[in-house]
């Protein structure tokens, strides 16, 4: 017999999965029943509600990405490079269709009809991705590295506009390569360099 914790993870995994594929609407218990091979009863008891399921799972991507952000900084010392590896990760999702969408991106676009314990979550991971970003480019600023035309905050609040906004036209497009084609002409303007 599997372990719960196993088998919450199963589940958390295949959510994401699913809402990457079409968001909180487009899943239910069932689906997740038949991906894993288990009773929606036993769904329920892991996570006896779909707001809980969802926000557990949006508690877990929060997590990932913040130690991955920290992971992004203890490896490159330079905020060029922090910034490149961001946008790299994303690049490398998208091409090899791998979470191929960030999952806050794609609940976010369901804010007004998403329960407030699953959007007050999303909101959360957002802030704290505009923190890491603005943390990146005003170390970037310090060291002249980047030059910004507005202020770090709004700066980082435009490339992460830039790198979901990406994310959604290489989806809709089914062109993983307009990903970079939009985000890069974004780091050369940081870079201080012509497009």
């Amino acid at each position: 017999m599997e372990s719960k914790t196993s088998t919450s993870e199963k589940i958390l995994d295949i959510a994401q999965s699913l809402i990457v594929a079409g968001g909180y609407n487009g899943f239910s218990y069932a689906d997740i029943s038949a991906a894993i091979g288990i009773r929606k009863a036993s769904i329920h008891h892991h996570f006896p509600t779909k707001a809980e399921l969802v926000s557990v799972l949006v508690d877990r991507y929060k997590r990932q990405a913040e130690s991955g952000l920290e992971s992004v900084r203890k490896q490159f010392s330079s905020p060029a490079e922090q910034l490149r590896s961001y946008l790299n990760y994303w690049q490398t999702c998208i091409r090899d269709a791998l979470p191929s969408f960030c999952v806050c991106a794609m609940l976010a676009g369901e804010m007004q009809m998403l329960p407030e314990e699953v959007a007050s979550r999303i909101r959360a991971h957002f802030h704290n991705l505009a923190r890491w970003l603005t943390s990146v480019l005003r170390a970037g600023v310090e060291q002249g590295l980047f030059r910004l035309n507005n202020r770090p905050e709004e700066e980082a609040q435009m490339l992460m506009a830039s790198v979901h906004g990406a994310m959604l036209s290489a989806r809709a497009f089914s062109d993983p390569g307009l990903f970079t084609k939009i985000v890069t002409p974004q780091i050369t303007k940081l870079l201080g360099q012509d497009c």
